[in-house]
C-alpha cells in the first residue's frame, strides 16, 4: 500500500466512526497489505485526532489470548491507541448511538509512573515504571464490517488493527493496587449482564502473565520510535471474549478483592 492508500483508509474509517456507517474490508480492497500497513493506517487516525486536539492517554493490547489468536491464525498481539474522550467514569451510562456495535472485555490496566520504552523491556522493567493496577472495562466497536456480505469472508487482523485495534473506550475501576500486590495471574473476573453471569476468566489468560503483555507493547512500539509516558493507561488484554452490549446493557465486572467497575449503555 501507499501513504495514499494510508490516508485514504484513515478517512473512511474516520468517517465511519463519525457517521455510524461500516466501511467494508479493507483487507479486500487491499489484498497486498501488510501488518505495517494496518499500522501505518493506525497511525494515520493517531495523526488526525491529535491534529483536531485530541490527547492520547494510553494504548490497550489485544489478541493476548491463544484462542483469540487462533481464531485469526497469528502468533502475536495486536495494540491501539487510547484518546482522551474514550474515558468513562466507573458506572458511567454510554449515551445511545455513542458506537456502532459495543462489545465489552475486562481487563487489568496498568497506570505509568515513569517512562517505559526500549527493544529489551522486560516484566520487571514494567513493574518498575507502574504507578498502580486497577480493574477495568475495555469497550470495543467495530468500524469495518465484521464480515463481507457478498463472500461471507470476515475480517482480518489487518482490518482490526487498521480500525485502532477495534478499540472505542476505556473504564477504570476506583480501585488501586501496588503491581506486586497481588499475583496478577491469578487475578480473575466474573461479568455479568443484566445481572446475569456471562464470563470469567483469569490474568493467566493475558499472555500467561499481564506485565509479560505490557513488556511486548514497549518492545513493539520501540520498532516505530514510540514510547509508553509517565500517567497512561495501559490495558493489557482481556481474559474473556468479547461481550455483546446492545441499547439497554448493563454490564458489572466483579474483580473480588481486586475490585469491580460496571458500565451501562444507554
Amino acid at each position: 500500500m501507499t501513504p495514499q492508500d494510508h490516508a485514504k483508509a484513515a478517512a473512511d474509517l474516520l468517517r465511519a466512526e463519525a457517521t455510524g456507517n461500516q466501511v467494508g474490508l479493507l483487507s479486500l480492497r487491499h489484498p497486498e497489505m501488510t501488518m505495517d500497513d494496518a499500522y501505518a493506517i493506525q497511525n494515520a487516525i493517531r495523526r488526525e485526532k491529535t491534529a483536531a486536539g485530541r490527547g492520547i492517554i494510553g494504548w490497550k493490547i489485544g489478541l493476548t489470548s491463544r484462542a483469540m489468536q487462533n481464531a485469526l491464525n497469528i502468533d502475536i498481539p495486536d495494540s491501539g491507541i487510547l484518546f482522551d474522550d474514550m474515558l468513562f467514569e466507573d458506572g458511567a451510562t454510554v449515551p445511545a448511538n455513542r458506537f456502532i456495535q459495543p462489545r465489552i472485555e475486562a481487563e487489568i490496566a496498568f497506570v505509568m509512573k515513569a517512562p517505559l520504552c526500549g527493544r529489551d523491556v522486560t516484566r520487571d522493567d514494567v513493574a518498575a515504571a507502574t504507578d498502580f493496577v486497577a480493574p477495568a472495562i475495555e469497550i470495543l466497536d467495530t468500524r469495518v464490517r465484521r464480515v463481507d456480505p457478498e463472500s461471507a469472508r470476515t475480517r482480518s487482523v489487518f482490518d482490526t488493527i487498521s480500525d485502532n485495534a477495534a478499540n472505542a473506550g476505556v473504564v477504570l475501576g476506583s480501585q488501586r493496587h501496588a503491581v506486586d500486590a497481588f499475583d496478577l495471574r491469578w487475578v480473575g473476573s466474573i461479568v455479568s449482564r443484566n445481572g446475569e453471569v456471562e464470563e470469567t476468566g483469569l490474568g493467566a489468560g493475558v499472555l500467561n502473565d499481564p506485565l509479560e503483555s505490557v513488556a511486548w507493547l514497549a518492545r513493539r512500539m520501540a520498532s516505530y520510535d514510540q514510547v509508553i509516558a509517565p500517567g497512561q493507561i495501559i490495558l493489557s488484554g482481556s481474559f474473556i471474549r468479547p461481550v455483546e452490549c446492545p441499547s439497554g446493557t448493563r454490564i458489572h465486572a466483579d474483580f473480588s478483592g481486586f475490585g469491580s467497575v460496571a458500565i451501562a449503555f444507554a
